[in-house]
């Protein structure tokens, strides 16, 4: 039941994102009032610093902020995967070279690391998306691993490697489906650290000045946050019942894929 009302709440936020663009098609960067105006007035949840639509820009920007957080998670889970497989199917040297790399991209900083990134290229949606992607795999490449060095000892894998299936088969099409229910639950969370790192990136400076996001906003109206706390606390609101939202999905999905362990934590 959990996880399909928040399920639906996600949706929601889907819909919102992916629709709403195009009930409200004004630009969320066009001045529709005086700045500052509050909420309740001409316009539902007010204007900002510059007279622009609050809601506007929160339901235009939830599009260009979900679309990055799905796509970085994407690719972190393809790299990820990729990673830990490998790692963990081979062992030997390919697992020692494989997690060194690992460790490097882990003691990094992520978010220092995606600002050189998109500093180095022209900020847009999509470099964005790869620099989130690119600094955030190591997590789940940990937990493939683990789920390959586990799962390639079991009887069904060793009868594929005795009638002759290559190693490519027995990675991709015997070994990854049966260590998918972790992994799953692991890109609903890989979504969410995506949304938090683009907002951080918006936040700074370091996003598409030419698409709105709830980042932007919130780095845009933080100097008037006093007198127009609404032009700030809002978009972060979203971010914030985005997040959860995708957090408690991922736990729901958990207690779904993992029944014994969701009975244990019950009792």
């Amino acid at each position: 039941p959990r996880v399909g009302g928040v399920l639906q709440v996600w949706v929601a936020f889907l819909a919102i994102g992916v629709i709403g663009p195009l009930v409200m098609p004004a630009d969320p960067f066009e001045i529709a009032s005086a700045p500052m105006e509050p909420p309740g007035g001409e316009l539902l949840l007010g204007s900002d610093y510059m007279g622009r639509d609050v809601l506007t820009g929160i339901i235009h920007g939830g599009r260009a902020t979900l679309l990055v957080g799905v796509v970085a998670a994407v690719l972190s889970m393809a790299i990820g995967i990729t990673v830990g497989a490998l790692a963990g199917y081979y062992g030997g040297w390919v697992d020692e070279t494989l997690m060194r790399i690992t460790e490097f991209f882990q003691v990094l900083p992520a978010l220092l690391f995606a600002m050189v990134l998109v500093t180095l290229f022209s900020p847009s949606l999509g470099t964005i998306a790869v620099a989130i992607g690119v600094v955030s795999w190591t997590a789940t490449a940990r937990l493939a691993r683990g789920e390959f060095l586990s799962l390639k000892r079991r009887e069904y894998v060793l009868a594929e490697r005795v009638i002759g299936s290559s190693n490519a088969r027995i990675i991709w099409r015997v070994i990854l489906p049966n260590a998918l229910a972790p992994l799953i639950v692991s890109a609903t969370l890989a979504i969410g650290t995506a949304i938090l790192f683009e907002a951080g990136l918006s936040f700074l400076g370091l996003g598409d000045p030419n698409v709105m996001s709830w980042g932007l906003m919130i780095g845009s109206n933080r100097p008037y946050i006093l007198t127009a706390w609404w032009a700030v606390t809002l978009p972060g609101a979203a971010i914030f019942l985005t997040v959860l939202a995708v957090s408690l999905i991922g736990d729901g999905l958990n207690d779904a894929l993992n029944p014994k362990l969701a009975s244990k934590r019950r009792s």
